[in-house]
């Protein structure tokens, strides 16, 4: 069973999976109570599939972007199950957590996640050997000057407040903004990547994989 775990922002989320078929998920909002919150749900969430810590063959974690506290409590949790029980790690970037929970669409795909102090972070992504696939930088500043770069159309996904619902409202012939559910960041898309990753050889050193920080 794999453990997936994320806690890059202030949604933290969970899931164990066989490499087939989800068989638990679990996805909180929290308000800075990462360091408390973590360790028990993953006791409680083990629990729930009637598994211990011993039936895990692998750990993934959303390595960043995120917030600075966010990503150092999954990444520590997630390194120190990796070594502790000599198991593969798997650090997945945040966003493409986002962006694998979306269908094949025409046109670019844009995932964001907050970044503090007003601004986002987004990636763009296109549809290459059936799967979304980042494309270009991470970019990172404010909803308006967000908004206002689009000249072609795009899907927006991931987390969108009221501001930025609010920016993105005069651009709506050309940019849609994908569903609240199909936009929650969730640990079993984190798994479904992980998977693919770890059949294909594509595992982290849990001694040397550092996160990817918002600078």
């Amino acid at each position: 069973m794999l453990l997936a775990i994320d806690t890059a922002t202030r949604t933290i989320s969970l899931a164990l999976h066989d490499g087939r078929r989800l068989h638990a998920e679990l996805t909180w909002p929290t308000t800075d109570h990462h360091t408390v919150e973590l360790a028990p749900a993953i006791l409680r969430t083990l629990a729930s599939a009637g598994l211990r810590i011993a039936d895990l063959v692998g750990v993934a974690v959303a390595q960043g972007p995120g917030s600075f506290m966010g990503l150092r409590i999954g990444l520590s949790a997630a390194k120190g199950l990796a070594i502790s029980r000599r198991l593969p790690l798997l650090a997945v970037p945040t966003l493409d957590i986002v962006a694998a929970a979306q269908p094949r669409m025409r046109g670019r795909l844009v995932a964001v996640l907050q970044a503090g102090r007003r601004r986002i972070c987004a990636q763009v992504y296109t549809w290459r050997r059936e799967q979304w696939r980042a494309k270009g930088e991470l970019w990172q500043g404010a909803w308006p000057a967000f908004a206002e770069q689009w000249t072609g159309e795009a899907a927006i996904c991931g987390e969108i407040d009221s501001a930025g619902y609010e920016a993105l409202r005069q651009y709506a012939t050309r940019i849609k903004i994908l569903p609240g559910a199909a936009s929650l960041r969730r640990a079993g898309y984190l798994a479904e990547v992980a998977w693919v990753r770890l059949r294909e050889g594509q595992t982290d050193d849990p001694f040397t994989v550092t996160p990817i920080y918002i600078r």
